[in-house]
């Protein structure tokens, strides 16, 4: 657990602040569009704080545009048309990023080729989750001429990848987020402000219903990069959607990064003791394309000779693109499956158009991520020297690839990778912002624990139950960091996520909405993927207006079984599903139905097996009876 105590002057997250000699406050941040390799420390900018320039007020302000602040600011707008929520501010939500792209991970981060469930598209995640996704899809299929098999497929995947049921370029999801959120902000409930990144909270001490003393936040000011300003946002509830979880130093709440103790967390995978440097890798992924027959090779960046002396580059095995069968008969085995494919965005062979004559696929693999150089709670100069040495990773990992990697011709190196600087919209052809897998977390209700979630304690079809679920998700424990990590790659069953991990023990109105909630640095490995952030998000955004509404902190709002019911219903009738099943779609007729009553254990179903057999004559009868009121004989 970290606190503010000890540290040396005043800490605000990644943010460091300073008393000058005139008492006037000086804080150096890291402009992360500014990161370069040549010049790490020109990205950590130091500015004098005055009095803000700019008062905003909201009822929601959701401080981080990743994609559980996007799904949470338009789940709240969504839940006050629901609701029929007339709220006291204009804008009702406030939505801040510090980059200029909104959708995190699968668009800042360069990460568009997602990580999901083999149940994604039918019952493994939200309606408005699946519908985004659809939207995408058609996208390609309205705007370009694809070959036929392409254009008739349902769950068509442009990349044609073997890590995602869906890769695509990240300015389709940049345009599909625009599309969503348009309407909000012509009707002024939706305030975006891009470039803005948080400096400080304002807070007051408040009691829970139980008497607890809490931090209540009433504001965050923020530092505009393009106007050099300071700018405060007064707002009732504060969603952190930070990609670090920036907010929980600032406000003063407890928290917790890198590995805990098994003392502390009671996990079996958990270090003997606490490891708060041990955070998972971050990555700068970047696209490239195959030009046959053209050479396309970049100056050797800095840190090569280092980097690749350590034996940091490498296909792990996997050939570049050829695929074979190995054997005969009963020994026959298929090759390894080719490393081009593995997060394709696009496959050509798909397209008919001359709009994609070559493939291009994104480069996120174990070359590129930056070991054991935490940039959580260091100062920021630092950080920028981190984030700077990252980026030199991924660029020598692409000179490798074109030098020097194993070719499955003979020879070494593809000079006819392309770096496509354009498809990430920046001058290095990095993403703007590092690929981050792990975050501060909050100390929650409840903390979710590798016991309950992994295979080997949960001998059902499904994990642990938990009564309070606002939402699903599956994927295994996946760490990226320190070789050989116990825990690591562990298989897990379909889990829930639990309002309570959702809710700091400390904080009033706080509620975090990206990889800051309540897990373990074991368990955070499995929550921390694409379709379950958007949940996340989704659950909070809702939260928020239902607390606004019935005049509760969303701290009380979740010790209240009657509303934390009253929360389940509104999520489950917007498509959410909080208990699993493989044959219950979203859009299934009776998918409200059948997940309110297992919910509230009106009507039991077998942990054997996913399946509910929803139309079966057997199941009807059920549902029926108890839709009259009637209890099952």
């Amino acid at each position: 657990m970290r606190s503010q105590e000890g540290r040396i002057g005043l800490s605000f997250g990644d943010v460091e602040l300073a008393k000058s000699e005139s008492t006037q406050n000086v804080i150096s941040i890291v402009d992360p569009l500014k990161v370069n390799i040549e010049n790490p420390q020109s990205a950590a900018i130091s500015v004098e704080v005055k009095t803000p320039v700019e008062t905003v007020e909201c009822d929601v302000l959701v401080v981080g545009g990743g994609m559980g602040g996007v799904s949470a600011a338009l789940s709240a707008l969504r839940a006050a048309d629901e609701l029929d929520f007339s709220n006291s501010q204009k804008p009702l939500v406030a939505l801040t990023e510090e980059t200029d792209w909104l959708g995190g991970q699968m668009t800042s981060q360069g990460v568009s080729a997602l990580d999901e469930n083999h149940l994604v598209e039918i019952s493994g995640a939200t309606r408005s989750y699946q519908q985004f996704r659809k939207n995408i899809r058609e996208r390609y299929k309205n705007e370009f001429k694809m070959v036929p098999h392409a254009q008739d497929e349902p769950w068509l995947n442009p990349g044609d990848c073997w890590v995602s049921w869906l890769a695509f370029e990240p300015k389709f999801a940049l345009d599909e987020i625009s599309k969503l959120l348009s309407p909000y902000e012509k009707s002024e409930q939706l305030s975006v402000r891009l470039r803005i990144k948080p400096i400080s909270t304002k807070t007051e001490e408040v009691q829970s219903s139980s008497g607890v003393s809490q931090k209540k936040v009433t504001s965050v000011v923020f530092f505009d990069f393009e106007t050099n300003k300071v700018i405060e946002v007064k707002a009732k509830i504060v969603i952190d959607a930070t990609e670090l979880g920036d907010l929980l130093p600032m406000a003063g709440l407890a928290y917790r990064s890198g590995a805990e103790s098994r003392s502390d967390t009671g996990e079996p995978h958990a270090p003997v003791d606490a490891r708060p440097e041990n955070v998972q890798d971050f990555t700068y992924p970047f696209v490239i394309e195959i030009k046959p027959g053209e050479k396309h090779v970049i100056e050797k960046p800095a840190h090569y000779e280092d980097f690749n002396s350590q034996g940091k580059f490498s296909l792990e095995g996997y050939p570049m693109f050829s695929t074979k069968l190995l054997g005969e008969g009963d020994e026959m085995r298929i090759e390894k499956l080719p490393f081009w494919e593995y997060r394709r965005l696009i496959s050509a062979k798909l397209f008919e158009s001359k709009d994609y004559p070559n493939d291009l696929s994104m480069i996120n693999w174990n070359s590129n991520d930056l070991r054991m150089q935490n940039i959580i709670d260091v100062d920021a100069k630092t950080q920028a020297e981190r984030m700077a040495l990252a980026k030199a990773l991924s660029l020598g990992f692409l000179y490798w690839l074109q030098t020097e990697a194993p070719r499955d011709d003979g020879g070494a190196g593809y000079p006819e990778f392309k770096l496509r600087k354009d498809i990430l919209g920046t001058e290095d052809g990095l993403s703007k912002y590092p690929y981050i897998r792990e975050s501060r977390r909050i100390i929650g209700l409840h903390t979710i624990v590798e016991d309950e979630i992994v295979v080997a304690t949960n001998p059902g079809a499904r994990a642990h139950h938990f009564s309070d679920s606002v939402g699903i998700g599956h994927y295994p424990v996946d760490i990226h960091g320190e070789q050989d990590v116990p825990g690591a790659a562990q298989r897990t069953k379909p889990f829930q996520i639990p309002l309570g991990a959702l809710i700091p023990k400390d904080a009033a109105n706080l509620l975090p909405a990206c990889k800051n909630i309540g897990t373990t640095h074991v368990t955070n490995g499995s929550y921390r993927l694409h379709p379950i952030e958007w949940s996340i998000g989704e659950a909070q955004g809702t939260l928020a207006v239902l607390s606004l509404k019935n005049k509760v902190e969303p701290r009380n709002f979740s010790e209240a079984k009657e509303l934390v019911q009253k929360l389940q219903e509104q999520l489950i009738d917007r498509g959410v599903p909080l208990f699993w099943f493989n044959d219950v779609p979203t859009d299934h007729p009776q998918f409200a139905a059948i997940q309110k009553v297992v919910m509230t254990n009106h009507l039991q179903t077998s942990n054997n097996s996913l399946a509910f057999e929803p139309d079966s004559a057997h199941t009807q009868h059920n549902l029926a009876v108890l839709a009259s009121g009637k209890q099952i004989e």
